[in-house]
């Protein structure tokens, strides 16, 4: 993203002069709580809360009557992300043209973006035991501190030139491959979202910062669960293959309903915003930061309490089957996995 479309209100980003007497929205007034959440996916109190963080950064350079202030830029921006429609629908919602619609949602979308080492963290020290027992709850799986996720596809354009091919799945649309960490009660602990489509998941954690930070011990003997796609080491457990006994299938059964809370992310992220399920048509470089600004948001929810309420024709998600090719990496480690079942799965 350039600086220049992401800087500060320039005097021409003003409202679209309509034929309404340049009436604009004014959601807060015009919704009722479960309306507004309906329309903007979060309520009132989490839209002033983001004014109060970072509004002031994005305050128009003037103080003409029609300027479009921090809170009329969140909610543009929320109407985009709660739509998943083109910009120029939303820009006729709030009476202004496409082309300021564009700038307001990547200068937001920054913004909530670059508040990600706030709100999206692994576990500390001091929460690792919280998180381990609300897993332990689920299936009895002990210390685990996150569920590793098998990929989320988010559609995008083809991005063209000579890579454009290693951003297409096996049905034949684009898309990136988007790797998140979740805890039991589904906040986001880490993301990575700039890989094609058709890089395969080892690929992508080998080569991320978690990885190093597990390799160097950082969580001390807490694991993560991984899928079939992932190698199994001693810090990220997957499941075997082919179980041969009552140990194995008794593991395997507890760690694939532990990894559960990845899966029902997936649905409650799509649903608060099904931009991330429609599909983004924009550069595939601008396309990183409003998933990364989304992950950031349904955390911020979380923290908040504020439940999506869904509107009269709600959005049902229909997750696309995803064959997860299993890894072939020859490096794995199985010593921590079998030690796991012969202590906790066997009797």
């Amino acid at each position: 993203m350039s600086v220049s479309s992401l800087s500060s209100l320039s005097d021409n980003e003003t409202p679209l002069r309509s034929r309404t007497n340049d009436i604009k929205l004014n959601a807060f007034e015009k919704y009722d709580d479960k309306e507004f959440r309906a329309r903007f996916r979060v309520s009132k109190e989490t839209v002033l809360y983001l004014d109060s963080v970072f509004g002031s950064t994005i305050k128009p350079l003037t103080k003409r009557n029609r300027s479009l202030q921090p809170v009329d830029q969140i909610l543009i921006t929320l109407r985009y992300y709660a739509t998943g429609s083109y910009q120029r629908v939303t820009g006729d919602i709030f009476h202004i043209e496409q082309p300021t619609v564009h700038r307001i949602v990547h200068r937001v979308t920054e913004k909530k973006a670059n508040m990600r080492s706030l709100f999206i963290n692994m576990p500390t020290a001091e929460e690792r035991l919280e998180v381990a027992n609300d897993f332990y709850a689920i299936a009895g799986f002990p210390r685990v501190i996150d569920p590793r996720s098998k990929m989320i596809p988010i559609k995008i354009n083809s991005p063209g030139g000579a890579q454009s091919e290693s951003f297409r799945n096996r049905k034949g649309y684009f898309f990136l491959n988007v790797q998140m960490v979740c805890d039991a009660k589904l906040r986001i602990r880490n993301i990575i979202a700039r890989w094609p489509g058709s890089v395969h998941d080892s690929t992508i954690f080998n080569e991320s910062p978690l990885c190093a930070q597990l390799e160097r011990g950082d969580f001390t003997t807490m694991v993560l669960l991984g899928d079939s796609g992932y190698p199994c080491r001693p810090y990220l457990l997957t499941p075997i293959l082919n179980p041969r006994t009552p140990a194995e299938e008794a593991y395997n059964r507890s760690q694939i309903r532990t990894r559960n809370p990845i899966e029902r992310l997936f649905g409650v992220l799509k649903r608060r915003f099904p931009c991330l399920h429609y599909g983004l048509g924009l550069k595939t470089t601008n396309i990183p930061p409003i998933i990364v600004a989304c992950a950031v948001l349904h955390n911020i929810a979380i923290l908040r309490q504020d439940e999506v309420v869904e509107e009269d024709d709600p959005l049902t998600i229909v997750e696309e089957e995803i064959m997860v090719q299993p890894s072939n990496e020859v490096n794995q480690n199985f010593t921590v996995r079998t030690s796991l079942i012969n202590t906790y799965f066997t009797g």
